[in-house]
């Protein structure tokens, strides 16, 4: 097992990378106005549990993204997905 210090060099710059690139994401975004989008409130109530001390987050996040609901719609107002069900 990886020590904490050999994780951090092993990983660091890539994880750095990929929270700059959500960064510029969501930069992008809301330079286009104030349109309400189900998948942008998704982000926003994910980002803060990337900060709390759990040992989860991944499953926490990824539950921000699923649907529980167990009916489906008719129609999707747009295409692809927010999540899946865990079950």
């Amino acid at each position: 097992m990886l020590s904490k210090r050999e994780l951090l060099d092993l990983q660091f710059i890539d994880a750095r990378a990929r929270l700059i690139d959500l960064a510029a994401f969501l930069d992008r975004v809301e330079r286009h106005g104030d349109e309400a989008d189900i998948r942008l409130n998704y982000f926003k109530e994910a980002l803060p549990i990337l900060q709390e001390n759990r040992p989860d987050r991944a499953k926490a996040v990824l539950e921000k993204f699923s649907d529980f609901t167990p009916e489906l719609t008719d129609t999707a107002p747009f295409q692809g997905a927010t999540g899946a069900p865990i079950a």
